[in-house]
């Protein structure tokens, strides 16, 4: 089996959808000869058609010169049968997802090309060592998972099934590479690195609304506070319920039925409704009007306290302590040694979130007025996770301090922020809390007592799904954080997160909602929590007798 495609070499794609003639553009403008074939008389032609006038677009528009348009469309031909690919040295499958004809044409294909060609396929779901079963040469067979649109993304899962040759993968990593795109390695499990990892982001909002803890405008809003491009709510209504409920019900079934990628009876009943997103007029949000505006909460002035206290260490306490000096006109005290983060005043507590909810806190500490509220960014945008003071986030709490003194000037409403009650609080504490969050600059935004908010625990268990896949594997720390900044456009991967937040609190927060929901869902991966331990041994002072 050959180990790299040369520059210039003749690559067959089969299936002319909106995959298969974005990958035969990135070939094609690479330098490289396209075959394109499709079963459907006359697609190949259409779409290689459809594709020129793309490619005039972008050369009106300055983006690409003539000249370049003229040369790739030059190396792409349409073909009408596979008996034309007998010298190629690639073949990238992009047809329908299913198990059963894709192993159909594999059969095809190696009657017509030779030994020493790759075959690859863009599945996103299916197990490439399945898909090898039945093929003379299933070493040859490799996952080349590019993600739509194909031009634009810059992500490839170069995905190695169990009798996949490792020079094969290796060959189609450097292609990817050549094609101008950032490839990852990933190994065949269910769902690969993107589909698995993203499953939480989905899911805890799914989950919160199903537990009626909050309206999906508000959970969307604070997801894009963070730093994400779309909410979930919208997403999922921009992908398709049906699509969406899809991918996690076929990552549930190959997962053997595990409990932590079960699917929401709400999406399910969405989808059995009719109410699909985008394509349907409705789903979250009705369309084309979309999301609905945020209604601001009422304004509340701070009343006046004998105490006011910053509890905790690193960015964000910095943070807090800067912003509520400036608007109560004095220094407010520190207290960095506390086992919490957050702000007292008087006996009053409004902490951050460690995964419980504020009523659990509030039993524990035996006071009425508590309130919870969710990780948060500093000005800039720069992140600082919860605990950016711990073991692994100290290397970078320095850079994370000084983002904290770019903006000093009068609180105002910066970014929505969720925050929950305890049920033993005094009616003056339910307009205290959020008018303490207005006077920290924030659009403080309520919404059920439920147990790590709605960003907290969406990051917790995109982490802990990340370190999952480490451990078993799937991928590296770093191809995990580059597949789904670049395949999902996430603000920070999540091993980035971790190396803020620190292992200790992650693992804190995913054991408390454990306990409180009792089930599979949130056990906590193995490899965090070694990790935790490991940081917490390096921390314990050492004896030197």
């Amino acid at each position: 089996m050959q180990n790299n495609i040369e520059a210039g070499a003749t690559v067959l794609v089969v299936g002319a959808g909106i995959m298969g003639a974005g990958i035969a553009q990135v070939a094609a403008q690479a330098g490289y000869f396209v075959r394109l074939f499709d079963s459907r008389a006359g697609a190949a032609a259409q779409a290689i058609s459809k594709l020129g006038t793309t490619l005039q677009g972008l050369a009106h528009k300055g983006k690409l010169k003539p000249a370049a348009v003229t040369e790739a469309m030059a190396r792409i031909s349409a073909i009408d049968s596979l008996d034309e690919a007998g010298d190629v040295a690639l073949v990238i499958e992009a047809i329908i997802e299913n198990l059963e004809i894709k192993r159909s044409l594999f059969k095809q294909l190696e009657a017509c090309v030779s030994d020493d060609c790759i075959v690859a396929t863009n599945t996103s779901s299916i197990s490439v060592t399945a898909l090898a079963n039945g093929m003379r040469l299933p070493q040859r067979l490799v996952g080349m998972h590019f993600f739509n649109p194909v031009p634009l993304m810059k992500l490839v899962e170069v995905v190695s099934g169990l009798r996949t040759d490792p020079a094969v993968a290796q060959a189609i990593f450097a292609l990817s590479q050549a094609w101008g795109k950032v490839p990852v390695h990933a190994r065949s499990t269910p769902g690969f690195i993107v589909n698995r990892i993203a499953r939480p982001y989905y899911a805890e909002t799914l989950a919160l609304l199903h537990e009626r803890a909050g309206q999906p405008q508000v959970l969307d809003a604070c997801l894009r506070a963070v730093g994400f491009r779309l909410g979930p709510c919208e997403l999922i209504d921009l992908i398709g319920q049906d699509t969406n409920f899809a991918v996690t019900q076929s990552v549930f079934e190959a997962n053997s039925f595990d409990k932590r990628y079960v699917p929401s009876l709400l999406q399910r009943e969405m989808v059995d409704g009719g109410l699909l997103g985008r394509k349907s007029g409705q789903g979250f949000y009705r369309y084309p009007a979309g999301l609905p505006p945020l209604e601001p909460p009422a304004l509340q002035s701070l009343e006046p306290v004998q105490s006011v206290v910053v509890h905790g260490r690193g960015a964000l306490a910095e943070l807090w302590h800067q912003r509520l000096s400036l608007a109560l006109g004095r220094a407010v005290a520190r207290q960095p040694d506390s086992e919490w983060q957050g702000i007292s005043a008087d006996e009053a507590h409004l902490r951050l979130s460690d995964g419980r909810s504020a009523t659990e806190v509030a039993v524990e500490t035996g006071l009425s007025d508590v309130a919870v509220f969710d990780w948060h960014v500093l000005p800039g945008g720069s992140e600082a996770a919860a605990g950016a003071a711990g073991a692994e986030g100290a290397g970078r709490a320095g850079d994370a301090k000084e983002a904290a003194r770019v903006d000093t000037a009068t609180p105002s409403f910066v970014l929505p922020l969720a925050y929950a009650l305890a049920a033993q609080s005094s009616k003056q504490w339910h307009s205290q809390a959020a008018a303490w969050l207005t006077a920290l600059g924030f659009m403080p935004l309520r919404l059920a007592d439920a147990p790590g908010l709605v960003v907290t625990r969406t990051l917790a268990m995109l982490i802990n799904e990340a370190a999952d896949a480490v451990q078993q594997g799937v991928c590296t720390e770093a191809g995990a954080d580059d597949a789904v900044k670049l395949g999902l456009n996430y603000p920070a991967g999540p091993f980035e997160w971790l190396a803020q937040w620190g292992a200790p609190q992650v693992v804190t927060v995913l054991e408390a909602l454990d306990a409180h929901y009792r089930g599979e869902r949130y056990r906590v991966s193995p490899w965090l929590r070694q990790r935790a331990a490991h940081r917490a041994s390096a921390l314990q002072p050492r004896n030197r007798n």
